[in-house]
């Protein structure tokens, strides 16, 4: 077996089609074939069969899978190490971002940071934070923007730290937030959490919740067009918005914030790009 077998395989596994998987890997479907019939040759074993559902892989097969991307990692690994031996910064660099620093933080961030590495090659995978802590610990990516408190064990760094508001188009009184409009939106665990606890501390009925979307954008359009108020984290707004926004304010008396961290392995430290990268990242927080 060789790179391209290992390539054939993962591919296969994950598209379940062997047309789809010969166009993505450009090759003829009769060259595929021939290549999968040589591996189970090799091993005296059948990898899949063309079932109901598409291509299925027997055990044998899957286990085959498991070694191919492990050893697909390792090749990927020791040639973005190859490439980064040298003092230059160079090579690729690999972010996994959470969609809303994505959004509203990262493309100003990805700008600067390559007109001083210029010859770094970056490539953003954006999700969930949840999604983005899967990514790092599989090595997926190498470095992980994510917001919400998170156990990681290993390299961790707090980037920022954000108010929640109420935010609504006209003035509002707190006492007023259980019998008014609110509007919802889907969010991960951690800010749903945080939420949920601030309005149990400080009331005894639930929420009137008349919309639920499924962004936060969606959710803060709603709002400047004055159909409800929202519970929403600051990395939304700027000064010039005309909104009324009141901080939330925890019961003893401290602000309720919204931290984003960047997490990564402390051994890939030894790649220049992700050594410079993490490096223009603390930078940035500490610059006044």
């Amino acid at each position: 077996m060789n790179d391209q077998d290992w390539r054939i395989l993962t591919t296969l596994y994950k598209e379940k089609n062997i047309t789809k998987t010969a166009e993505k890997l450009c090759i003829s479907q009769p060259a595929l074939t021939y290549r999968l019939r040589q591996m189970e040759n090799e091993f005296n074993i059948t990898i899949a069969y063309r079932g109901r559902r598409g291509v299925e892989f027997t055990a044998e097969g899957e286990y085959l899978v498991k070694y191919a991307q492990e050893m697909l990692l390792q090749l990927r690994n020791t040639k973005e190490q190859m490439w980064n031996m040298d003092t230059k910064v160079q090579g690729i660099l690999r972010l996994g971002v959470s969609s809303i620093f994505a959004r509203y933080k990262l493309p100003l961030l990805l700008k600067h940071f390559r007109q001083q590495y210029p010859d770094v090659e970056i490539k953003v995978s954006t999700g969930w934070s949840e999604e983005v802590m899967t990514m790092v610990y599989k090595q997926d990516v190498h470095i992980g923007i994510i917001r919400g408190e998170y156990k990681w064990p290993d390299q961790k760094y707090l980037l920022m730290e954000e108010p929640l508001y109420v935010v609504s188009k006209e003035a509002i009184e707190l006492e007023e937030l259980p019998r008014s409009s609110r509007i919802n939106y889907q969010t991960d665990s951690t800010l749903r959490t945080i939420i949920d606890h601030w309005w149990m501390e400080h009331y005894l009925q639930p929420s009137s919740i008349t919309m639920e979307v499924d962004k936060m954008e969606t959710c803060k359009e709603m709002v400047l067009h004055g159909l409800g108020y929202a519970i929403l984290p600051g990395i939304f707004f700027d000064d010039s918005e005309e909104l009324c926004k009141i901080p939330l304010i925890a019961k003893d008396g401290g602000a309720i914030l919204r931290k984003t961290w960047m997490i990564y392995r402390k051994d890939s430290l030894k790649i220049s790009a992700i050594r410079a990268f993490v490096a223009f990242m603390k930078e940035k927080k500490e610059a006044p």
